[in-house]
Protein backbone atom coordinates (compact mmCIF):
# COMPACT_ATOMS: atom_id res chain seq x y z
CA UNK A 1 0.00 0.00 0.00
CA UNK A 2 0.96 3.83 -0.42
CA UNK A 3 2.56 5.28 2.26
CA UNK A 4 1.56 8.95 2.91
CA UNK A 5 -1.63 11.02 1.83
CA UNK A 6 -3.11 11.93 -1.72
CA UNK A 7 -5.49 14.48 -2.17
CA UNK A 8 -8.29 13.18 -3.46
CA UNK A 9 -10.64 15.81 -3.46
CA UNK A 10 -8.61 18.03 -5.45
CA UNK A 11 -7.69 15.10 -7.62
CA UNK A 12 -11.59 14.80 -8.61
CA UNK A 13 -11.80 18.43 -8.57
CA UNK A 14 -9.45 19.10 -11.64
CA UNK A 15 -10.70 16.15 -13.55
CA UNK A 16 -14.46 17.01 -13.14
CA UNK A 17 -13.14 20.71 -14.26
CA UNK A 18 -11.11 19.15 -17.13
CA UNK A 19 -13.98 17.38 -18.56
CA UNK A 20 -16.83 20.35 -17.78
CA UNK A 21 -14.73 23.73 -17.94
CA UNK A 22 -16.37 25.97 -20.64
CA UNK A 23 -18.25 23.19 -21.82
CA UNK A 24 -21.94 23.01 -22.29
CA UNK A 25 -23.37 20.36 -19.16
CA UNK A 26 -26.71 18.75 -19.62
CA UNK A 27 -27.80 16.92 -16.36
CA UNK A 28 -31.00 14.34 -16.97
CA UNK A 29 -32.78 13.73 -13.39
CA UNK A 30 -34.11 10.23 -12.90
CA UNK A 31 -35.68 10.05 -9.36
CA UNK A 32 -35.33 11.63 -6.53
CA UNK A 33 -33.45 10.36 -3.31
CA UNK A 34 -34.96 10.62 0.39
CA UNK A 35 -34.16 14.13 1.22
CA UNK A 36 -36.34 15.09 -1.97
CA UNK A 37 -32.44 15.74 -3.96
CA UNK A 38 -32.68 14.91 -7.64
CA UNK A 39 -30.02 11.99 -9.03
CA UNK A 40 -29.40 12.71 -12.26
CA UNK A 41 -26.57 12.02 -15.06
CA UNK A 42 -24.67 14.85 -16.42
CA UNK A 43 -23.01 14.40 -19.87
CA UNK A 44 -20.79 17.28 -22.27
CA UNK A 45 -20.76 16.99 -26.23
CA UNK A 46 -16.85 15.11 -25.39
CA UNK A 47 -18.36 13.21 -22.37
CA UNK A 48 -21.22 11.29 -22.35
CA UNK A 49 -21.60 10.23 -19.07
CA UNK A 50 -19.58 12.78 -16.31
CA UNK A 51 -19.96 10.62 -13.20
CA UNK A 52 -18.92 7.04 -15.33
CA UNK A 53 -15.76 8.38 -16.62
CA UNK A 54 -14.87 9.44 -12.81
CA UNK A 55 -15.75 6.09 -11.41
CA UNK A 56 -13.81 4.28 -14.30
CA UNK A 57 -10.41 6.55 -13.94
CA UNK A 58 -10.91 6.06 -9.87
CA UNK A 59 -12.12 9.10 -8.70
CA UNK A 60 -15.13 8.51 -7.34
CA UNK A 61 -17.04 5.60 -6.00
CA UNK A 62 -20.33 3.69 -7.38
CA UNK A 63 -23.15 5.04 -5.03
CA UNK A 64 -25.06 1.82 -5.03
CA UNK A 65 -27.70 2.84 -2.78
CA UNK A 66 -28.75 4.86 -5.20
CA UNK A 67 -27.98 3.12 -8.40
CA UNK A 68 -26.25 -0.28 -9.75
CA UNK A 69 -25.30 1.58 -12.63
CA UNK A 70 -21.32 1.99 -12.35
CA UNK A 71 -20.60 -1.36 -9.94
CA UNK A 72 -19.17 -2.73 -13.14
CA UNK A 73 -17.06 0.69 -13.75
CA UNK A 74 -15.47 0.69 -10.37
CA UNK A 75 -14.18 -2.84 -10.61
CA UNK A 76 -11.20 -2.11 -12.74
CA UNK A 77 -9.74 0.76 -10.68
CA UNK A 78 -10.32 -0.92 -7.69
CA UNK A 79 -8.49 -4.50 -9.24
CA UNK A 80 -5.71 -1.43 -10.14
CA UNK A 81 -4.89 0.05 -7.49
CA UNK A 82 -5.99 3.35 -8.76
CA UNK A 83 -7.04 6.65 -7.55
CA UNK A 84 -8.82 6.49 -4.63
CA UNK A 85 -8.39 2.18 -4.56
CA UNK A 86 -4.56 2.99 -3.94
CA UNK A 87 -5.14 2.80 -0.39
CA UNK A 88 -7.78 2.17 2.32
CA UNK A 89 -9.99 5.07 1.84
CA UNK A 90 -13.00 5.61 3.83
CA UNK A 91 -16.62 6.34 1.50
CA UNK A 92 -18.34 9.94 1.63
CA UNK A 93 -21.45 8.35 2.59
CA UNK A 94 -19.35 6.71 5.89
CA UNK A 95 -17.72 9.92 6.50
CA UNK A 96 -20.76 11.57 6.54
CA UNK A 97 -22.62 8.86 8.95
CA UNK A 98 -19.72 8.92 11.51
CA UNK A 99 -19.41 12.72 11.69
CA UNK A 100 -23.54 13.07 12.27
CA UNK A 101 -23.69 10.37 14.21
CA UNK A 102 -20.85 11.85 16.61
CA UNK A 103 -21.96 15.47 16.42
CA UNK A 104 -25.75 14.29 16.95
CA UNK A 105 -24.37 13.41 20.75
CA UNK A 106 -23.04 16.80 21.57
CA UNK A 107 -25.26 19.05 19.49
CA UNK A 108 -28.31 20.78 20.81
CA UNK A 109 -31.64 18.29 21.42
CA UNK A 110 -29.63 15.95 19.12
CA UNK A 111 -29.88 17.99 16.11
CA UNK A 112 -26.56 18.31 14.83
CA UNK A 113 -27.11 20.93 11.60
CA UNK A 114 -26.10 24.40 12.91
CA UNK A 115 -28.23 27.37 11.63
CA UNK A 116 -26.12 30.16 11.06
CA UNK A 117 -26.77 34.10 9.75
CA UNK A 118 -23.70 35.66 8.27
CA UNK A 119 -22.58 39.43 8.28
CA UNK A 120 -24.51 39.84 5.86
CA UNK A 121 -27.89 38.42 6.87
CA UNK A 122 -27.67 34.90 4.81
CA UNK A 123 -29.22 31.85 6.73
CA UNK A 124 -26.79 29.26 6.35
CA UNK A 125 -27.04 25.80 7.25
CA UNK A 126 -23.91 23.76 8.01
CA UNK A 127 -23.89 19.67 8.23
CA UNK A 128 -21.53 18.09 10.07
CA UNK A 129 -19.33 17.37 6.87
CA UNK A 130 -19.86 21.04 5.85
CA UNK A 131 -15.77 22.49 5.82
CA UNK A 132 -16.78 25.34 8.19
CA UNK A 133 -18.33 23.19 10.74
CA UNK A 134 -16.28 22.96 13.63
CA UNK A 135 -15.70 26.72 13.78
CA UNK A 136 -19.25 27.72 13.35
CA UNK A 137 -20.99 28.77 16.32
CA UNK A 138 -24.91 29.26 17.22
CA UNK A 139 -26.06 32.56 18.97
CA UNK A 140 -29.87 31.44 19.30
CA UNK A 141 -30.17 35.25 20.50
CA UNK A 142 -29.60 36.02 17.08
CA UNK A 143 -32.09 34.05 15.64
CA UNK A 144 -29.57 31.09 14.87
CA UNK A 145 -30.74 27.67 15.62
CA UNK A 146 -30.11 24.23 15.01
CA UNK A 147 -31.82 21.68 12.79
CA UNK A 148 -32.40 17.99 12.56
CA UNK A 149 -32.32 17.10 8.77
CA UNK A 150 -30.86 19.28 6.27
CA UNK A 151 -35.02 19.27 4.66
CA UNK A 152 -35.76 20.32 7.81
CA UNK A 153 -33.33 23.64 7.31
CA UNK A 154 -34.12 24.16 3.45
CA UNK A 155 -37.88 24.55 4.29
CA UNK A 156 -37.19 26.63 7.01
CA UNK A 157 -35.64 28.63 4.34
CA UNK A 158 -31.79 28.42 5.32
CA UNK A 159 -29.34 27.29 2.12
CA UNK A 160 -26.08 25.25 2.13
CA UNK A 161 -23.03 27.02 2.14
CA UNK A 162 -21.48 27.50 -1.47
CA UNK A 163 -18.66 25.01 -0.57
Amino acid sequence: MPAGTWDCFGGAIDALAAMTDGKAVTCVGHKRDQNGRLIARCSTDEVPDVGARLVASGLAWAFVKYSPDYIALEMQPRRGKVGIWQSKTQPPWEYRARRWATTAQISSEGCPIKGNINDKGERIYHAPWSKSYAKTRIDTSKGERWFCTEAEAKAAGWRAPYR
